[in-house]
């Protein structure tokens, strides 16, 4: 572990960023007796950053720290309480120095666990059977068989990992696209090029998106993309709705080609009126895909462990590569 050099006889001070209506880490108290800890919003964030040595940006989706950064005169760490960091980082962040940590592993298993139940909803027609019932109807019906379907996991880090080891776990065909190609990966077997991704759709029962939002990724899945899928293709997306080109993506399950359960949209919450809302073969969730029972506590021990070891003198990590925008490696 990388070490850094800091006066272990002096307490840093944490500036804890949150938002209305958003509870506070629960190991505040913790925290506190560690470190000097200002809690602000957005709004106030300027007035808390000066002298401060770290951030805990415990509003996720914020992107004051861009506005605020001219007050930032002593930061040397940021951690997040997220996955994405693409709402944090901008040009003058990107070429600090200081270190950018995020929440991983926190979410790897729980979104897994969310990509596998809408496999399992699609081929086993959960909705339709749902719908049905609610219509007062017995219609007897034959479903797919998991074992055997073939899913293409696109982001190979511990998320996209951990997705591929539980759907090989129940017999699929996995395999992934990433910045790095490989023909023997541990987790995916294969691992084919995302920067040719319409290449290797032609054979795709379920295409998981989980890659991080960077400039490379954005609008990956775009027309020629969801065209190259074959007919009756499902679209998981669990990374950024920003991944995907949704007004194209719309067109698809309307003609009735495609199908999709979206957990991250482009505008979130999706706005009313909007045709996902009500299409046969769309299926939204309000981006809950890796908040599981205690997740907020889990993040909040994650960076409590990760101050102590600031606190020794060691750089908690695996960093993120602000350049690429995610954690390499």
């Amino acid at each position: 572990m990388t070490q850094h050099h800091r006066d272990p006889a002096t307490r840093p001070a944490v500036v804890l960023l949150t938002a209305g209506g958003v509870a506070p880490p629960a190991h505040l108290d913790e925290l506190r007796g560690l470190a000097e800890v200002r809690q602000c919003t957005a709004d106030t964030l300027a007035e808390a950053l000066p002298g401060a040595e770290v951030l805990l940006v415990w509003d996720i989706f914020s992107d004051a720290l861009a506005s605020a950064w001219h007050a930032a005169d002593a930061l040397r760490w940021i951690h997040v309480a997220a996955a994405g960091v693409d709402a944090l980082l901008f040009d003058e962040l990107r070429d600090s120095d200081v270190l950018v940590t995020n929440a991983r592993g926190v979410f790897d298993g729980p979104i897994a666990e969310y990509v596998l139940a809408c496999v399992l909803a699609h081929d086993k027609q959960v909705h339709r059977t749902e719908a049905l019932q609610r219509a007062g109807e017995w219609h007897h019906r034959e479903t797919t068989r998991v074992a055997g379907r073939r899913a293409l996991v696109v982001g190979t880090g511990g998320i996209g990992r951990a997705t591929a080891r539980l759907l090989r776990a129940v017999g699929m065909n996995v395999r992934g696209a990433g910045r790095r190609p490989s023909d023997d990966d541990e987790d995916f077997g294969v691992v084919l090029d995302s920067a040719r991704l319409a290449d290797h759709l032609g054979d795709v029962d379920h295409l998981v998106m989980v890659a991080p939002l960077t400039e490379a990724t954005r609008g990956m899945l775009g027309e020629v993309e969801l065209a190259a899928l074959p007919d009756g293709a499902h679209v998981i997306n669990v990374g950024r709705g920003q991944l995907v080109d949704q007004e194209a993506l719309t067109s698809e399950i309307a003609a009735g080609r495609l199908s999709a359960h979206l957990d991250v949209l482009v505008v979130e919450p999706l706005p009313d009126g909007d045709p996902l809302w009500t299409l046969d073969g769309a299926h939204i969730s309000p981006h809950m895909s890796g908040d599981v029972e205690g997740w907020r506590d889990t993040l909040s021990r994650q960076f409590l462990d990760h101050l102590q070891t600031w606190l020794r003198g060691a750089e908690p990590g695996p960093a993120v590569d602000k350049g690429r925008g995610y954690v390499s490696g």
